[in-house]
């Protein structure tokens, strides 16, 4: 089975050799292509690796600068950066995939369930700390939002 997974909307796709690209340039922090072959972790022909990294730069993951008559080539995104993206992109797509919006999140559960039951209690904080946080942010909005006053006016009252 190719893992593959999908990040900023329905595309781009990566495969499983982007991925390794990727993996070895997070190594590196920032690599030519002659570099990333040369530490012998990438077997592949020059002229591969090159149209793969031109590829992931075209994609939006990789930034590139001129160094002599090669590019080098940097991650835009860590690690985590790209896998919350997926990972909120995959359950935006999941979300919409019903017209029940209960329907997904009941898959959602059975997922953690076979994955690792302790994640239920895991989703469960999270929730809880979600719903505070939202509470907290539409508390403090009413409360500095007061319909009834102008800042102007207060000011024109104390020169009065």
């Amino acid at each position: 089975m190719v893992r593959s997974f999908s990040i900023f909307g329905s595309s781009p796709q990566l495969g499983p050799f982007e991925q390794q690209l990727l993996r070895a340039l997070w190594e590196h922090g920032s690599a030519t292509v002659r570099e990333l072959i040369k530490d012998g972790k990438v077997r592949q022909a020059y002229t591969t690796v090159m149209t793969t990294v031109d590829r992931l730069y075209k994609k939006g993951l990789l930034d590139r600068v001129v160094e002599g008559r090669a590019f080098r080539y940097t991650p835009r995104h860590t690690p985590g950066e790209l896998q919350r993206v997926a990972a909120f992109e995959g359950i935006r797509q999941l979300l919409g995939s019903s017209d029940t919006s209960s329907l997904p999140l009941s898959h959602l559960v059975e997922a953690l369930t076979a994955h690792d039951v302790e994640l239920l209690d895991e989703l469960q904080l999270l929730v809880e700390r979600k719903r505070r946080e939202l509470h907290s942010n539409e508390t403090s909005k009413q409360g500095s939002a007061r319909p009834d006053q102008n800042p102007g006016q207060n000011k024109m009252r104390g020169r009065r």
